[in-house]
C-alpha cells in the first residue's frame, strides 16, 4: 500500500458517521436582470477594466490608446496586427518574458464573479500569465449568470487546458498589503465586442 493509501485508509477507519451526498440537481445559481451590467460591475470591483468596443472601431488602435507605452505585444489572434510576439512561434514560455501586453480571446464571461473562460488556443499559454497587462476580447452576448451555467459551457480543444481569469492578479498575503501583479498580470482589460 502506498503512503497516500495508508493515510487515506486511516482517515476512513476513523469516520464514525457517514452521510449521503446531497442531491444537487435542483440547486440554481444566482441570476441577474442584466448579466452584462453585473459582469461590468464585478470586473471593476475586482480591479479590472471594461471597455465596450464601438462598431467599426479598430481594436489595434484602441489597445495602443489603452497602453501607449507598450513595446512588446503578444498575441496569436489574426485581428491583432500590432503584435510583436506570437505565442505560437516564440519557441518557449521564457521568450514571452518582458511582454507588456498579452491579447487573448475569451469564450464567455460570468456575471457572478467577473471570470472569463479562456481556453488554451496558443502553443505557449504563458502569455495569459507572464504579460504585465492582459487584454481579453469578449463577445458581450456571451455572458452567463453564474458558475453553474459556466461549467456547463466549458469545452476543451486539442490542448486540453483552459482557465478562468478574473481581473488582474492580486494578493494581500504579505503584511496585509494589496499587491497587484503578484502571480500574473498587473492589469486586466476586457474589450467587449
Amino acid at each position: 500500500m502506498s503512503k497516500k493509501e495508508d493515510i487515506l485508509s486511516k482517515y476512513r477507519s476513523n469516520i464514525k458517521q457517514r452521510f449521503d451526498m446531497p442531491d444537487l440537481t435542483d440547486i440554481q445559481g444566482i441570476t441577474y436582470p442584466d448579466p452584462l451590467v453585473q459582469f461590468i460591475s464585478m470586473t471593476e470591483s475586482v480591479g479590472g477594466k471594461v471597455v465596450e468596443v464601438e462598431p467599426g472601431q479598430d481594436i489595434n488602435v484602441l489597445i495602443k490608446e489603452l497602453y501607449p507605452e507598450a513595446k512588446e505585444i503578444a498575441s496569436n489572434l489574426p485581428e491583432i496586427t500590432i503584435a510583436t510576439r506570437n505565442p505560437d512561434t516564440c519557441g518557449s514560455p521564457q521568450a514571452l518574458n518582458g511582454t507588456d501586453v498579452g491579447v487573448v480571446k475569451g469564450v464567455f464571461g460570468v456575471a457572478e464573479n467577473a471570470c472569463v473562460w479562456i481556453p488554451q488556443t496558443m502553443v505557449e499559454k504563458a502569455v495569459c500569465f507572464i504579460s504585465e497587462n492582459l487584454v481579453i476580447l469578449l463577445d458581450k452576448k456571451q455572458i452567463v449568470n453564474n458558475m453553474h451555467e459556466a461549467y456547463k459551457r466549458i469545452e476543451f480543444n486539442d490542448y486540453g487546458y483552459g482557465s478562468f481569469i478574473s481581473g488582474p492578479s492580486k494578493t494581500a498575503d504579505i503584511a496585509q498589503v494589496l499587491v497587484m501583479g503578484a502571480q500574473a498580470a498587473r492589469s486586466a482589460t476586457v474589450l467587449l465586442i
